[in-house]
């Protein structure tokens, strides 16, 4: 059993290690060449059995300046794929990197994990304590792709170019497509202010989901009345899978969250984020779709919640805004100084005019997005920061992070006058 003190924020259900690769075009169109790959062969839904469908899809959503997550045959075929590039080892998930976010400004968290290995160890920060469901070491790395807008890529017959910066996802990860639940998560939950609950898109068995779902709704259980949920979507493989989760856990869900690419699969068409008509019917046929007390959609230029709850969330929003457009602009190097620096970047003019619209409707809070200009954009990992933004704006965070402020404070007080 881990030992926990009042008002946790409890971060699950699993991490990951990711394979972050540099983006280079000229590889990616020596692959192309190499593997013959043209135009018309471009698909976002073609199973990924070998390198040349993981290339095919890499191009497909570079076309579009989509993002997304989707599933590979074997954990070889991201190796195998990686090693054409400079890449750099990372944790992922989106407690992970929630966590991460928040270990910046000085709070602490609880991480359940359903798989570890000497990469974890080496990189989870040492503000977070571990709840986890492994019994041994496993790897199963998932490969980051992070191309930037007008990134170019030469096919056999055209040439095809980005018109947004995006992040694609893709993993074969046993663990994580299992999702055993630790014994001691109830004994975690028994004092959280929080608990983040994300990881189950991953998986594809429906009778195997069913039965997690039991052994989480046992540990949740242990969660204060007042404790607050956050669910994160985060892209299901199997779409049809998503209802399951919803019909155990919505009715204690506090905040669902999602990302423009989850909000356009679950409607079934493209939305224009900036055309306020547009997004406020989008707003209203998701909201319908999964009636949450506070359903948080995230994007380039806005962040919005609809329901009956959403009035009471915009510090939250606001802090996952600056959360994950400080990531955005400097990766994991950022601190809380430079939440203070984004903090005075302009919001951007078309966010704010569709948030406005917005929140004409009863029920609806929103904030506008950063203007953020650099020529390095970190795109993976912003929705998960985004979460840990949020969480952030929880009054246990708060607390944590005003003391800790206080501590650097005088730290740097007493540096200064011992010079």
């Amino acid at each position: 059993m881990i030992g926990v003190v009042a008002e946790d924020l409890v971060l699950g259900l699993g991490g990951t290690v990711d394979y972050e690769i540099r983006w280079d075009a000229d590889v990616l169109s020596a692959l192309a060449q190499e593997h013959r790959i043209r135009l018309d062969e471009l698909t976002t839904t073609t199973p990924i059995i070998d390198e040349r469908a993981l290339v095919v899809t890499v191009l497909a959503f570079l076309t579009t300046g989509g993002g997304g997550e989707r599933f590979v045959l074997s954990s070889e075929i991201v190796e195998r794929f990686a090693a054409h590039f400079d890449k750099t080892i990372t944790l992922g998930g989106t407690g992970v990197r929630a966590g991460i976010a928040l270990d910046r400004i000085g709070v602490p968290t609880v991480q359940h994990l359903v798989s570890i290995d000497d990469n974890v160890r080496r990189l989870l920060p040492a503000s977070m304590r571990v709840v986890s469901s492994a019994t041994h070491d496993t790897l199963d790395p998932h490969l980051i792709v992070q191309y930037p807008r007008g990134a170019t890529v030469r096919l056999v017959d055209a040439v095809v170019s980005a018109p947004a910066s995006n992040r694609l996802i893709f993993a074969n990860d046993a663990p994580n497509r299992e999702m055993a639940i630790a014994d001691d998560l109830g004994d975690a939950l028994a004092n959280a202010a929080a608990f983040l609950v994300s990881g189950f898109n991953t998986m594809q068995d429906a009778a195997l989901l069913e039965r997690r779902l039991d052994d989480l709704a046992a540990a949740m259980r242990r969660l204060p009345a007042d404790a607050l949920v956050y669910y994160e979507d985060a892209g299901f493989y199997q779409r049809e899978l998503s209802h399951l989760v919803r019909n155990r856990l919505l009715e204690r869900i506090d905040v669902y969250g999602m990302n423009e690419d989850e909000l356009q699969e679950y409607l079934g068409r493209r939305v224009d984020l900036l055309s306020p008509e547009d997004v406020i019917t989008a707003l209203a046929e998701v909201h319908a779709l999964i009636p949450a007390r506070a359903l948080v959609v995230h994007t380039t230029y806005w962040a919005i919640a609809v329901g009956t709850g959403a009035d009471r969330h915009r510090a939250g929003l606001e802090s996952a805004v600056r959360t994950a457009a400080t990531r955005y602009r400097l990766g994991d190097a950022c601190t809380a100084a430079d939440l203070d620096d984004t903090a005075r970047l302009p919001r951007h003019p078309g966010g704010a005019a569709v948030v406005s619209a917005a929140e004409e409707r009863r029920g609806v809070t929103g904030v506008p997005a950063f203007v953020v200009d650099t020529a390095a954009p970190t795109t993976i990992g912003l929705g998960d920061t985004f979460v840990g933004g949020f969480l952030a704006a929880v009054p246990a965070a708060t607390r944590v992070a005003t003391a800790a402020a206080l501590e650097r404070a005088l730290d740097s007080a007493a540096l200064a006058s011992r010079r």
